[in-house]
């Protein structure tokens, strides 16, 4: 894999990680109202839902360009950069805890993406 598709790669799961942290605000923000239009509005209008939808629509278009010159079995598990990147980020951002499991599950999922992108080309 060359180091310009690595980038897109790391690229688009930041952008990943990003719009959910805004789902994440989006839902910390909503409460459940007494009607179902009254939240479809609430949906509707909540700034971080909007702008997550918008960025994933963005990424979308990204991931089908990745694809078209990145076979599908070497791009997508770097998918897995955001189950090390999102928490990493919520802890930070929502105050959410990690343990030690965590950062060693973190450390297997980076030594597994290193081995796809850098391995050999068979």
């Amino acid at each position: 894999m060359r180091p310009w598709q690595v980038i897109l790669l790391v690229g688009y799961t930041v952008g990943i990680a990003l719009g959910q942290l805004l789902f994440k605000q989006a839902a910390v923000t909503l409460k459940a109202r007494e009607s179902t239009s009254q939240f479809v509005w609430m949906l509707m209008t909540n700034a971080p839902l909007v702008c997550a939808v918008l960025l994933y629509a963005g990424l979308t278009a990204l991931w089908v360009y990745i694809l078209s010159i990145t076979d599908l079995s070497k791009a997508y598990p770097f998918h897995a950069l955001t189950m090390v990147l999102t928490p990493l980020l919520a802890a930070r951002l929502f105050d959410e805890k990690l343990n030690g499991y965590f950062y060693v599950g973190l450390a297997a999922i980076l030594v597994g993406i290193f081995f796809i992108a850098w391995g050999s080309e068979s």
